[in-house]
């Protein structure tokens, strides 16, 4: 990893190339004050997790969101709320589903989970939240919030992007159950996590190396100090994915989002079809949060959008622009609307369940 200083050099006794990376330490000694050496300013600490397709709750979350996709793809007018815990060689699917077609649940499970159990419980959408959804009302209460930040290209929180672009690096090389973390200390990286099922400690430090050295954005905030590396801390491992743990749709909230320094809300994403605003209204938060980030050249932009269940205008709607609070206008955002100007009733959603839902350019609430 490139940094102000390298990572490694003969001065410090340590190997100077990625490929001798395992006889390393696993970490590295860097400041802990949580000031400056004159104590005038707080230091800002910043985190993000990211998952990778395999972890037992993205799992349940791309089951999910390949059920919505399929009914979806027959009939667009689906009304789906599909909710999957698994693990230990079961798969239970439960929820509601209104829709002219029908599909092969147990399959489409089976090439997601493998050879498991499939249990099904799936009835039709309560009749009492039917009547204010037909109207075009929306599908539930909630607050939704959309986010954008001029600080990285995908404006995405920066400890967001790395600890995503990290994974997918490292599931390239070993496309199984694996979690990485990247914590920043005022914008430079202090300390990075990666644990991933099957990959030798020594060989998965050599390849968080290789990330650091080949990814620009690491090189640019790469610390002063060297970077703590945590690289599978609780040793190697090769149990993973539904046969080491459970799994449940919903449960990476933090991770779907925008991270942890964000706030998130309303409920979960996958396995909702767009009449849910819990979906629809929070990609149409994040797309209004991108507009105005442009429009106003601004830093930092929160979109929050209120609703309840059955009545189809906002209960709120404003936007801050750099801490600057006004109503956001010009857009129609009736459930209805949402769905139509973002154009949700295509199958697109088992991709949303893999690596988070903003920050891909392919999403229509990213134009």
């Amino acid at each position: 990893m490139t940094c102000r200083q390298p990572l490694y050099s003969k001065k410090n006794g340590a190997p100077s190339s990625p490929a001798h990376a395992g006889k390393m330490s696993t970490s590295y000694s860097f400041p802990s004050s949580v000031a400056d050496t004159e104590g005038e300013y707080m230091t800002n600490y910043r985190t993000a997790e990211s998952v990778s397709p395999r972890h037992p709750d993205k799992i349940c979350d791309q089951i999910s969101d390949a059920i919505l996709d399929a009914y979806l793809a027959r009939d667009p007018s689906s009304r789906v709320a599909i909710d999957v815990a698994g693990g230990h060689g079961t798969v239970f699917v439960t929820g509601e589903v209104t829709s002219k077609s029908k599909v092969d649940i147990e399959s489409i499970t089976k090439k997601i989970a493998g050879d498991v159990e499939v249990i099904t419980r799936v009835v039709a959408q309560s009749p009492e939240i039917s009547q204010g959804v037909d109207t075009g009302g929306a599908g539930d209460q909630g607050i939704m919030v959309g986010y954008a930040t001029n600080e990285t290209e995908e404006l995405l929180p920066l400890e967001v992007v790395l600890s995503r672009n990290l994974n997918q690096h490292l599931y390239a090389l070993w496309p199984h159950d694996g979690k990485t973390q990247v914590t920043l200390r005022d914008g430079e990286i202090t300390a990075i996590v990666a644990s991933f099922q099957h990959a030798p400690s020594d060989t998965l430090r050599a390849a968080v190396i290789e990330w650091g050295h080949a990814s620009p954005l690491a090189r640019k905030s790469c610390a002063a100090n060297l970077p703590s590396l945590h690289i599978n801390p609780a040793g190697d491992w090769h149990i993973g994915g539904f046969e080491a743990d459970a799994g449940l749709t919903g449960r990476k909230l933090a991770v779907d989002n925008y991270g942890p320094r964000v706030p998130i809300g309303g409920g979960a994403f996958s396995g909702k079809d767009p009449s849910k605003v819990d979906r629809s209204a929070a990609y149409m938060a994040r797309r209004i949060a991108i507009d105005y980030l442009r429009r106003h050249n601004a830093h930092e932009v929160y979109v929050y959008l209120a609703y309840a269940i059955g009545y189809d205008q906002p209960l709120e709607a404003t936007v801050s622009v750099d801490g600057r609070v006004q109503i956001v206008e010009g857009y129609n955002l009736t459930p209805r609307g949402i769905i139509e100007y973002l154009d949700l009733t295509r199958p697109i959603y088992q991709h949303t369940a893999r690596y988070g839902h903003f920050g891909h350019s392919k999403f229509s609430w990213e134009l």
